[in-house]
């Protein structure tokens, strides 16, 4: 539907006419975001390094005798003064900046005129300002969490897992010189390195032998990456997803198991009852008297509950002279 028409004020008779319909808000613009590559969280990065207060302490202390110098030059010539506090300074910032500090967990490698020199620290050292660079390397255990993976096992069972990666740097010069990312450049090889090893499992195996899987992966990050100045300390897989349909029938199958055990237990038990029977029928068949005894235990088991009446339609003695007779005829006949 159309719009109130707006016309702006002070506006000529050949402007044109706006209406409400034409007015758009303005979208605010997003804020950038730090694109980080496929797969992989950067979350732990932190490369502050600690506080060097030893060079601008040196700074001052030299600044403090360069005016001090300036003042007595000031006396008999204050343009010559001016002049030498300005080089005194300029003096005094690069040579305080010679001095450097870096941390017990820190390596700096340092390169002259582009090439490499060295590697100091942890501590003071010293640097030639202007011709020296370096860059400050963390030689802690540092971690990168690989997210999640769609892999196929060796049964074509596709699974999601994702993992945390633990290393270090033991070397700082071929970390710097012989790759130009190393964090990015270990972590790629650890998401194609699960995908390889997990590939040759099948799915039975990569439940029942995680820690297995899990070094083995290691090793072959290690393997390929050991020469980058780099220590793989551990790869640790944080969850195993599958599809809803195989997690049924999985639980289908420890379902039926379990009642797979449950019956083998009963048909054991059974076993061995039939067995206990079969013993005891036979020591009562050769004690005289026995099975008289366990009649009168099973009347007297019955016997406590008024509602209950036993009747014995064949006196015991009766069965056992049946018994008799029928051992006596097996006896005569030939």
């Amino acid at each position: 539907m159309g719009g109130v028409p707006l016309v702006p004020a002070g506006a000529s008779g050949g402007s044109r006419v706006v209406s409400r319909d034409d007015v758009r808000p303005t979208p605010s613009p997003k804020p950038p975001t730090r694109e980080e590559p496929s797969g992989v969280d950067f979350t732990n990065v932190s490369d502050t390094p600690m506080i060097n207060y030893i060079s601008p302490l040196i700074f001052i202390v030299l600044l403090l005798g360069g005016v001090a110098v300036a003042a007595q030059i000031q006396v008999r010539d204050a343009p010559a003064a001016l002049a030498v506090l300005i080089i005194w300074t300029v003096l005094d910032a690069v040579g305080a900046s010679a001095v450097r500090l870096a941390a017990e967990w820190e390596r700096a490698v340092i390169f002259r005129f582009g090439k490499f020199r060295r590697v100091k620290g942890p501590g003071l050292f010293l640097i030639v300002p202007l011709v020296d660079q370096l860059r400050r390397i963390d030689t802690r255990v540092q971690t990168i969490q690989i997210a999640r993976q769609q892999v196929i096992t060796k049964d074509n069972v596709p699974v999601s897992i994702d993992a945390v990666l633990f290393f270090k740097v033991v070397s700082a010069s071929d970390a710097v010189i012989k790759v130009q990312d190393f964090r990015f450049a270990i972590s790629q090889y650890a998401r194609t390195s699960l995908r390889d090893v997990i590939g040759q499992m099948t799915l039975d195996q990569l439940l029942a032998e995680r820690e297995q899987i899990e070094s083995a992966i290691a090793r072959h990050v290690e393997r390929d990456t050991g020469t980058w100045g780099l220590e793989v300390v551990g790869i640790r897989m944080e969850d195993i997803d599958m599809p809803e349909e195989l997690k049924k029938m999985m639980s289908r199958q420890a379902s039926a198991e379990r009642e797979k055990r449950a019956n083998i237990t009963k048909a054991e038990g059974d076993k061995e009852a039939a067995v206990n029977l079969a013993a005891a029928a036979r020591t009562m068949s050769e004690s005289p008297g026995a099975m008289h005894l366990r009649t009168l235990q099973t009347i007297d088991g019955l016997g406590p509950s008024a509602s209950n009446t036993v009747v014995l339609a064949v006196p015991v003695e009766m069965m056992e002279i049946i018994t008799s007779l029928k051992e006596a005829l097996r006896a005569r006949t030939p």
